[in-house]
């Protein structure tokens, strides 16, 4: 994990700050403090920042389910891609990773997720599901892209009983790893790439594709918005990365 200081003469200076073993597949910055941020990867760490003290701190390597009751196995260590922050209580993270599902936690208390979500027929499935790409919208809802499957959303509050959440279906996601975001000033919008090159936005209420935008020649990966206007950034395979406004 790397930090980078842009100058005005547009020299950038950067220092390491911390160190995974394997790629770091996702950084979430705390809301409300540019300085606090974590990152994920496939060693199962999950680590903690702060620019100010330019420290680094293990939060903890996650393992995965497994047996009949779902319990936690330390030989089962689970490659994590995705890591977001509740927007409305910074206390509150998620994580996706190698398998079906998508863990909460509280960041007081990290004996085990307070939370878990997977759709009902992914669960002990025999396909091969990771979740790639995650998103909370502005009223804490979760979005989640599964490798494989579609993007899937659900309110938080519904997690236990949901047998069937809102799906967003047009895209493909097999080739590379997928992120996926809300995008509106009330996340009205769900946002992804596909491995044809094209942006796909669709209605987050219903599931309507709203629009279809060439993003790229091969494979678009990421779709970021920005957090308060109407833009967003997508980048692929090539090297570049392309703004988008109206």
């Amino acid at each position: 994990v790397r930090h980078g200081l842009v100058a005005d003469n547009g020299k950038v200076q950067t220092n390491i700050l911390g160190k995974h073993n394997g790629r770091v597949q996702k950084l979430a910055v705390e809301p409300g403090s540019p300085y606090v941020f974590y990152s994920c990867g496939e060693d199962g760490l999950v680590q903690h920042f702060d620019l100010r003290s330019n420290s680094s701190s293990k939060v903890f390597c996650r393992a995965s389910f497994t047996g009949i009751n779902h319990q936690y196995s330390s030989s089962n260590r689970l490659k994590l891609n995705s890591i977001i922050i509740d927007p409305r209580d910074p206390n509150y993270f998620s994580l996706g990773g190698s398998d079906e599902y998508a863990r909460v936690y509280d960041i007081r208390n990290l004996d085990g997720p307070v939370e878990t979500f997977c759709p009902k027929h992914l669960i002990k499935t025999r396909d091969n599901i990771n979740i790639t790409g995650m998103s909370y919208s502005s009223t804490s809802e979760l979005l989640n892209m599964g490798l494989g499957p579609y993007p899937v959303a659900a309110s938080l509050e519904h997690l236990d009983s949901l047998d069937d959440p809102q799906m967003y279906l047009g895209h493909t996601n097999s080739l590379t790893a997928k992120g996926v975001s809300f995008f509106g000033p009330c996340s009205e919008y769900v946002m992804s790439g596909s491995d044809c090159g094209h942006i796909f936005i669709w209605n987050k209420k219903d599931g309507r594709i709203v629009r279809v935008i060439e993003g790229d020649g091969r494979v678009v990966n990421q779709v970021e918005p920005h957090p308060n206007i109407p833009v967003f950034a997508s980048c692929g395979l090539e090297k570049n990365i392309t703004l988008w406004a109206p």
